[in-house]
């Protein structure tokens, strides 16, 4: 099921403990949709989704005109609704529809479905919708968006930032009404989202679970509580849950009459400029969510804490220039560029011609983090329409946020089960990186039929046409002369009399496309004594970080295997998280021997789990040493025996040479003959290195 009907209470919002951010960004996106959405980023087992599905049983009920199947509003129904022209038929009330769409839902489950069949042979547009339509005038719940195929996310946020979506097929096209307000979830440590579909979010917030005891106390209790009785349990919320209701509505009533000067103006634009966010979104979404600040505090003037609170909400994923900087925010910048420009404001009396609208802030300065009204708090002496909350409810005081413009270093994947081989015989500590560079593509060779990337070739639902089949499943890209060719010789047996083409189902071919698939991405670092050099080893780390950020820029899953000492270790298991890489790969201390077998036959090993949960996903294995094996008995031997061992299962690969120094053994050469695989320099895995041309991992197979 997809639409949330519920059967058993929903646990109440105002039930939630902590979370003020989370609850202020929810809560304003119910005053003022426009806002755009909120993109809510944490650790698992933070209650994202349970205050998320809370909200629905806030939002207001809907007018819906009887019978439409896109909850067209009676008073102004969509002209190009696909069940209209409305009438003056009945009317229907319910309540807000709470919609979630799954991470495997195809195109057709989201925009909706045309029937092919009936347009091409009878001239109607047969529409079935999708979850776009089920969600007008509702929310959309993507748990999980950074899952979500990135073709799924692009088209979830046009509808979005559109209000309608549109469906076309062959020249058929179906357009409705699409506005729903837009929550989405998402673990880091699984990867993030690229940055152009961060910023279709309007805002985001970073969750975490308290530390402290009490509140983790509290928050056991109720969900105990809730789910012995969860009638009783609402029972006991639910006059904390008609006061936010209230509240709510009240917010939208006042919402139109909320004053932006020129002042609180300047300083969003300021704001924006300051922390040198791309496009003019940022101000936009600024500007909307100080508006429904003020009005959710009751007032009908923005002011400068609304501005400050809008910018810690809206700008922190925006700021994001490669997927290793950890978004946030500076709050003292943030309090310095308020206070500059709400000073020249408030010595040019001039500049606000309005008399009632916002002064920028008491003395022209940012709040000092303690007032009673930071971060959007309604005044003590609201207007009566307002609803007091209760205490846990309460908007954040700034003291009580939980910055998420601080964040601690990058760790969301979880700690290898081996633990680290700290102070072993001759171990150094762990050096930094020399700068990234843009690297040459490494692709797998051959066809493949995984998820949508940039790396390898690969049949998928986009990219150029190079034939037709039969449809397998459900009808995707209609390849229609494939299809009138199928049909034309049965013409005169099927009666055909008239100017229209007879077509059955068996007529119908879809295109095959060839595009690029993303690939497991499987490194194989050498942290050993004779990797150890620190020029060295800060220049691997660099051609590692070079190569997570291709990756990265490519849609791999990735996963960082090490060897030193007396074995390996999966330091990441494979993930979307290439932050998480950088991190382990930061972190990564040197010495001991080379257990070159080891690493090898471990990555063997998580190749084959990686199999099972995802056959079609290849993988591209990357060794980078200087192909040195010492320690154990025969380690030549042995590392030769468990490269033949992943050659024979066709693994594609690649050995990146660390070897230096003026006599060259060329022992990562060899190591690549034995894996049917292409050694590269770290000279020649520069894109713009003179020295190699664009290289393919090939196997390098031949017939015997």
């Amino acid at each position: 099921m997809t639409t949330v009907h519920n059967t058993t209470p929903q646990y109440p919002f105002t039930a939630v403990v902590g979370m003020a951010d989370l609850r202020l960004a929810l809560l304003l996106n119910a005053v003022s949709p426009a806002v755009g959405g909120v993109l809510v980023r944490g650790e698992k087992g933070t209650a994202k989704s349970t205050a998320v599905r809370a909200l629905s049983a806030l939002m207001p009920a809907v007018d819906v005109v009887g019978g439409c199947r896109f909850a067209c509003a009676p008073d102004a129904p969509d002209p190009g609704c696909p069940d209209g022209p409305h009438g003056t038929g009945a009317v229907e009330e319910r309540p807000t529809r709470m919609v979630e769409l799954p991470v495997g839902a195809s195109e057709d489950r989201l925009v909706g479905a045309l029937d092919i069949e009936r347009a091409l042979s009878e001239g109607v547009k047969a529409f079935e919708p999708g979850l776009l339509a089920d969600a007008h005038r509702g929310i959309l719940y993507v748990d999980e968006v950074n899952l979500l195929h990135d073709h799924l996310v692009d088209l979830l946020l046009d509808a979005a930032a559109m209000g309608a979506s549109y469906v076309e097929r062959e020249g058929v096209s179906v357009r409705h009404a699409a506005r729903f307000l837009l929550v989405g979830t998402m673990n880091p440590e699984e990867g993030e989202l690229r940055p152009q579909l961060l910023d279709r979010f309007g805002l985001t917030v970073e969750v975490a679970a308290s530390r402290e005891p009490d509140e983790r106390v509290a928050v056991v209790r109720r969900r105990l509580a809730y789910d012995a009785d969860p009638a009783g349990f609402a029972a006991e919320w639910a006059a904390e849950e008609d006061a936010l209701r209230g509240r709510i509505a009240a917010a939208r009533e006042l919402l139109p009459r909320v004053t932006l000067g020129d002042a609180a103006l300047r300083q969003i634009a300021a704001t924006c400029a300051a922390f040198e966010v791309d496009g003019m979104r940022a101000d936009i979404v600024m500007a909307r969510t100080a508006t429904a600040l003020a009005a959710w505090a009751g007032r009908t003037d923005v002011l400068e804490e609304d501005v400050r609170q809008a910018a810690l909400l809206a700008l922190p994923h925006r700021r994001r220039r490669n997927p290793f900087d950890a978004p946030g925010l500076d709050e003292d910048k943030l309090d310095q560029t308020l206070e500059e420009f709400g000073a020249d404001e408030n010595a040019d009396g001039d500049d606000d011609p309005e008399p009632d609208g916002p002064d920028g802030g008491p003395d022209g300065g940012g709040p000092d983090g303690g007032g009673p009204e930071g971060g959007g708090q309604p005044p003590q002496d609201g207007g009566p329409e307002e609803a007091p909350l209760p205490p846990e409810a309460e908007l954040p005081h700034q003291q009580d946020r939980e910055a998420p413009q601080t964040p601690q270093a990058p760790e969301p994947a979880p700690e290898p089960e081996s633990a680290p081989q700290g102070g072993a015989a001759g171990e150094k500590a762990a050096v930094g990186a020399t700068e990234p560079f843009r690297t040459r593509r490494l692709d797998v060779p051959g066809l493949g039929e995984g998820a949508d990337g940039r790396r390898s070739r690969a049949r998928t639902a986009h990219g150029r046409t190079t034939g037709a089949r039969r449809p397998q499943g459900a009808l995707g890209k209609l390849h229609l002369a494939a299809t009138v060719q199928a049909a034309a010789p049965h013409q005169r047996s099927r009666g055909r009399s008239g100017r229209g083409l007879v077509v059955r189902r068996d007529d119908l071919r879809e295109a095959v496309r060839e595009g690029r698939e993303g690939n497991l991405v499987l490194f194989v670092v050498d942290a050993s004594g004779s990797m150890a050099a620190r020029k060295r080893m800060s220049a691997v780390k660099g051609a590692v970080l070079s190569l997570l950020l291709d990756a990265y820029q490519r849609r791999d899953k990735i996963g960082l295997i090490t060897f030193r000492g007396t074995g390996a270790e999966l330091a990441l298991p494979p993930t979307s998280s290439v932050e998480a890489g950088a991190a382990r790969l930061e972190q990564l201390p040197t010495g001991g021997r080379t257990p070159l077998s080891e690493g090898l036959l471990k990555a063997h090993e998580v190749l084959r789990v990686e199999r099972m949960r995802d056959a079609s996903r290849r993988p591209l294995l990357v060794v980078v040493t200087d192909g040195r094996a010492t320690g154990g008995p025969e380690p030549v031997v042995r590392a030769a025996r468990a490269a033949r061992l992943l050659a024979g299962e066709g693994t594609a690969s690649v050995v990146v040479d660390c070897e230096a120094g003026p006599v060259r053994l060329g022992l990562a050469g060899e190591l690549a003959r034995e894996l049917q695989g292409t050694a590269i320099t770290l000279d020649e895995l520069r894109a713009d290195s003179v020295s190699a041309l664009v290289r393919t991992v090939q196997g390098n197979r031949k017939a015997a």
